[in-house]
């Protein structure tokens, strides 16, 4: 037990991770194959139906926006973790100083539990099918009764007490689980097949045919809009530095690639087998009668994947909900435990627990993913930009690199302004203009980082 609570506390969190603590490319392939084979992914595969997204945009453009987020792990955050060895929080503290570092944590703190709660959505749609509840629709923002409150509400408490009690019933749970998790998305997807006569290449490629309408209240889905989806949907972790915590442990940045088995697990498999299922649901006379009558059929993980593969559907569906909510609400009490450190982590997690679980009363979390998840990647990603333009560019123009920390300063005015700017700018533009957010999120995060650099070189010569 006593070797336990060492490996627990000595995580390296304000110093380089040691030579003896590195690992092998190994160590990471099943995190990312697991970690992106989620409950997101049940959600995710069908939103991209009801965009009426056509077959080449969707399978190009997912081929091509996965390897844009492999290339940017590899290239960008494993480089940077690899040479620094640090967490991304101790990194930018020593950028940007303890109170707004404080600033970023309750901001991805907050979207982290809408994130958890979304998922708890998920699991509701299996946990609800005994109980005959009626599924949210694609419009829905408010809980549709008191069973649908009162199923969202024990989910949330069980899966909030496994995350308060740490990062390694976190882990266990997640390892457990993960492999079968794939073999039963793969196994979804062929059943899938089977239920719609598909037995060519010919037949997968029509399910999705030229594309269509999208579905009331839906936007429509183009190849650039599945590219830049693909490309961003992880935004915070790769090119915003996030997984600089987890690839500060490579042996070499090469680890980097491994990224590429949650995103062509994940991110393609994943999400073909679960819009197959969907596709499925769309035959039904009910999915058939609610669109001849104008509406959007719903999006429910649950009783599709019941539908495939019977109770092991539902369980996958729960236990995918699960894993990704898990790691998210554990994440999300951290990043608050920095804003109240007096603070157990249990405490903390039980209050982000807790957040999680009213947002996945609101259906909205899970039935608008496409457009909240790049929204979270566009807040997020551009504080990556800081760290990438600090190491390599600050020095080069003449600036001191690290400089909250060299100052002794706790609040770096250069970053909130290039932050907030670059957010605030490019926002803008996509509200007037009516674009999709994760098409400005690589302007932002370049716009960040110039920012950061002009700001800083007036402040530090002043």
């Amino acid at each position: 037990m006593a070797e336990q609570e060492t490996a627990i506390i000595n995580e390296f969190e304000r110093e380089p991770v040691p030579v003896a603590k590195l690992k092998g490319w190994r160590s990471f392939l099943g995190m990312y194959a697991g970690e992106h084979a989620a409950g997101t992914e049940f959600m995710i595969g069908p939103l991209f139906l009801t965009a009426g997204v056509s077959a080449f945009d969707l399978i190009i453009g997912l081929l091509a926006g996965n390897l844009l987020a492999v290339l940017s792990w590899r290239y960008i955050c494993a480089v940077v973790a690899t040479e620094v060895r640090l967490t991304l929080y101790y990194k930018l503290e020593k950028i940007c100083g303890k109170n707004l570092v404080t600033i970023y944590n309750l901001a991805n703190g907050i979207l982290f539990c809408f994130l958890a709660g979304s998922m708890i959505t998920v699991s509701a749609t299996a946990v609800g099918i005994p109980f005959n509840l009626e599924m949210p629709h694609l419009d829905d923002a408010l809980p549709n009764g008191p069973l649908w409150i009162g199923i969202v509400v024990i989910i949330g408490a069980v899966i909030s007490l496994v995350a308060a009690k740490g990062y390694h019933s976190v882990a266990r749970f997640a390892n457990i689980a993960s492999p079968w998790m794939v073999l039963i998305f793969l196994a979804c997807g062929i059943i899938a097949l089977q239920q719609l006569n598909i037995n060519s290449w010919e037949g997968f490629w029509s399910i999705w045919g030229e594309g269509r309408d999208p579905f009331p209240g839906q936007t429509k889905f183009t190849f650039w809009h599945v590219v830049f989806f693909a490309w961003f949907c992880n935004a915070a972790m790769h090119i915003g530095m996030a997984d600089m915590s987890v690839f500060r442990y490579a042996k070499n940045s090469s680890a980097g690639w491994t990224s590429s088995a949650g995103m062509y697990v994940g991110h393609f498999m994943a999400w073909i087998s679960a819009a197959l299922l969907y596709a499925v649901y769309l035959k039904s006379p009910e999915a058939t009668s609610l669109l001849a009558n104008g509406e959007a059929p719903p999006v429910s993980p649950g009783p599709m994947a019941y539908n495939a593969v019977g109770i092991a559907g539902l369980i996958v569906v729960v236990i995918a909900g699960w894993t990704t909510a898990n790691p998210t609400i554990y994440r999300a009490g951290l990043a608050f435990q920095a804003i109240a450190p007096k603070s157990t982590t249990f405490a903390v997690t039980i209050v982000a627990g807790v957040l999680a679980t009213v947002a996945g009363i609101f259906p909205a979390f899970a039935m608008k993913l496409l457009g909240f998840v790049a929204t979270y990647g566009f807040i997020l990603a551009p504080v990556g930009a800081i760290i990438v333009f600090d190491h390599y560019l600050a020095k080069k123009v003449g600036l001191i690199s690290d400089y909250a920390e060299y100052k002794g300063t706790n609040f770096n005015v250069a970053v909130l302004l290039a932050w907030v700017l670059s957010m605030l700018v490019f926002y803008g533009i996509a509200e007037y203009y009516g674009l999709f957010l994760s098409f400005l999120t690589f302007p932002a995060w370049i716009s960040c980082g110039a920012l950061f650099l002009l700001f800083s070189k007036l402040m530090q010569t002043k």
